[in-house]
């Protein structure tokens, strides 16, 4: 329950209209507790001595509970639903604001679709027992004590007999909420599972198609919606083998009260108003019972989801800020790699072995080796996405470790060959990493990326909405706009894939040019595929199996590593005319 009780905290600044809602809940209770009473006094000193004024008078006094009742069933449900979407507000900012700051090697870990179930279908149970759970068990409590309360001042035997019933049906609900509540662990979790093959299907739908999986897709989808059928079946199944037994007990003291108030009432020992407002509490007695173990399920579901968003909520990401952490200055773009190694997590191996080297401002790095030989670990730890497992990587000196993320990252430019864009317009996608540029400034850093020319022939210019991904324009395109968008921030340190495999020579001439334009002046680090790239790099960096094999210039390395050469003419894409110079 630690877990509940933290989420209910988050009520804490929406204290005074969760109070409103309670007194609110309070006075309704009230008002419901004084109705067999108005029923006692009409039967009594109406009905029975066949009186018309106590009848009138009596129900008079039922519209006005009614009119309380009433107004303040609207402001207990209003305050109530309020307090909870507060909550749900905060709660789901939390959550994002969290997931934002978590390390790649949180995301390496997680699954999309277990995240948007907690953003989504956790947040939800939450909610909805801080708008109507917790509400509606104070008032349960409320409505429970109140009606023995007033039993034992009626008829203290008779209502010996009711109180009777009750502990065992606390038991039973007792036992009722310890079974659920690990089953609505399994829903959410099964939820997270469904929602992860949905995901994965969507962002996948074109691979799908092209290799007409979809049988497979659809069979790996009823898998998913079958475990969560079975889980909810089962939920279902604890309801049914508990409530009618809750209901039969209640009952067996219900025919209790019956029979031994009907002799009470013959025998003159209590009054016919007084057994029907006896009976009413009874029943008053049952519903907040019922409403308990029906509570008790919302609570075993809350409490299982608040236990999973307090998971991501507590965890602790490995990249972080450390303390006195100082921002790093405007810098010239020298990096070094010292004696780095790196090892992810759960890895046998390191996938980098003490990687020595250092990067000059304004030198481009090219950075060549077979697949999984550690090319993209050096470009993720320049910009901090991981740390190191050893030895340090510097920027102009400083450590990585030592600066802020903040002020480290606003100072590099990443374009890689997967172009993320965002919906939005063309403009709201270059301005991303700067939206406070000038239209000036957008359209010129889109004129240097060469792709001012094609934003100009799209219907709306740069105020052009992409859809998802990008979707409606092409991969070329797309490109453009990420190179648009880094240099806009105009980084000093620049980490690009210039993969242009997937275009056709055209656009493969139009991004190159743009991306010859974005490395004038910068430090940049090449995941080089192409081999005029390789043959202008400053420094070629020649990766084998995590270890930096070969170090120089294209010309030294042709001369002085028969691995370098190998990697050359088996991998890179044929550039005839310049390997020809070479």
């Amino acid at each position: 329950m630690q877990s509940l009780r933290r989420a209910i905290s988050y009520l804490r600044p929406y204290w005074l209209t969760a109070a409103g809602a309670i007194v609110s809940l309070v006075l309704v209770t009230a008002g419901n507790l004084a109705i067999p009473q108005l029923i006692r006094w009409v039967i009594d000193n109406g009905i029975t001595p066949s009186q018309m004024q106590p009848i009138v008078w009596g129900a008079l006094g039922l519209v006005g509970v009614a009119a309380v009742r009433g107004l303040f069933n609207f402001t207990q449900g209003y305050w109530s639903e309020k307090a909870s979407q507060d909550v749900a507000f905060d709660v789901r900012n939390a959550l994002f604001d969290k997931i934002q700051s978590l390390s790649f090697s949180y995301h390496d870990r997680s699954q999309t679709g277990q995240l948007m179930t907690r953003l989504t279908s956790d947040v939800e149970m939450v909610r909805q027992f801080t708008g109507m759970g917790l509400f509606q068990f104070i008032n349960a409590l409320v409505m429970l004590f109140g009606s023995a309360a007033l039993l034992l001042l009626m008829n203290w035997r008779l209502a010996l007999i009711t109180l009777a019933t009750i502990p065992l049906m606390l038991v039973l609900i007792g036992r009722f909420m310890m079974a659920i509540r690990p089953l609505f662990e399994q829903v959410q979790a099964r939820l997270g599972a469904l929602n992860t093959v949905l995901q994965e299907n969507l962002a996948g739908v074109r691979v799908v198609k092209a290799f007409a999986r979809e049988p497979l897709e659809a069979s790996r989808f009823r898998s998913a919606n079958q475990a969560y059928l079975e889980v909810n079946v089962q939920t279902v199944r604890a309801f049914s083998l508990n409530f009618p037994l809750i209901f039969f007990i209640f009952n067996l003291g219900t025919l209790a009260i019956v029979w031994i108030g009907g002799d009470m009432v013959i025998s003159a020992r209590l009054s016919l108003g007084e057994l029907a407002a006896f009976m009413t509490y009874l029943n008053f007695m049952i519903f907040p019972m019922m409403m308990i173990g029906m509570l008790g399920a919302m609570i075993a579901r809350a409490t299982a989801s608040a236990r999973r968003i307090f998971e991501i909520l507590d965890a602790q990401s490995d990249i972080a800020d450390r303390p006195g952490a100082a921002p790093l200055p405007p810098i010239q773009g020298r990096v070094a790699f010292e004696y780095v190694s790196f090892r992810y997590l759960a890895a046998e191996r390191d996938t980098l072995s003490h990687v020595n080297f250092a990067a000059e401002p304004g030198q481009t790095v090219a950075i060549l080796g077979a697949t999984g030989s550690g090319k993209s670990t050096i470009i993720n730890l320049v910009p901090r996405f991981y740390d190191v497992t050893s030895g340090r990587v510097t920027v102009d000196g400083h450590d990585v470790r030592e600066v802020t993320l903040d002020s480290l990252r606003s100072q590099i430019g990443i374009v890689l060959q997967e172009t993320t864009l965002f919906s939005g317009t063309i403009r709201e996608n270059i301005a991303y990493g700067r939206p406070e540029a000038s239209d000036q400034e957008i359209i010129e850093a889109a004129q240097a990326a060469q792709a001012h020319e094609f934003i100009l022939e799209m219907p709306g210019g740069y105020d052009t909405r992409v859809g998802e991904r990008g979707l409606g324009l092409s991969g070329g395109q797309r490109q453009r706009i990420a190179i648009a968008r880094a240099l806009l921030i105009d980084p000093r340190i620049l980490i690009l894939d210039d993969s242009t495999s997937s275009v056709d020579a055209e656009t493969e001439y139009q991004i190159q040019q743009a991306l010859d334009r974005l490395m004038v002046g910068r430090t940049s680090f090449v995941i080089a595929q192409r081999i005029s790239t390789v043959r202008n790099a400053n420094l070629i960096l020649v990766l084998d199996q995590g270890r930096l094999a070969a170090v120089g210039t294209h010309q030294d390395l042709l001369a002085e590593s028969s691995l370098y050469a190998e990697i050359l003419y088996s991998q890179l894409r044929e550039d005839r005319q310049l390997t020809m110079a070479a």
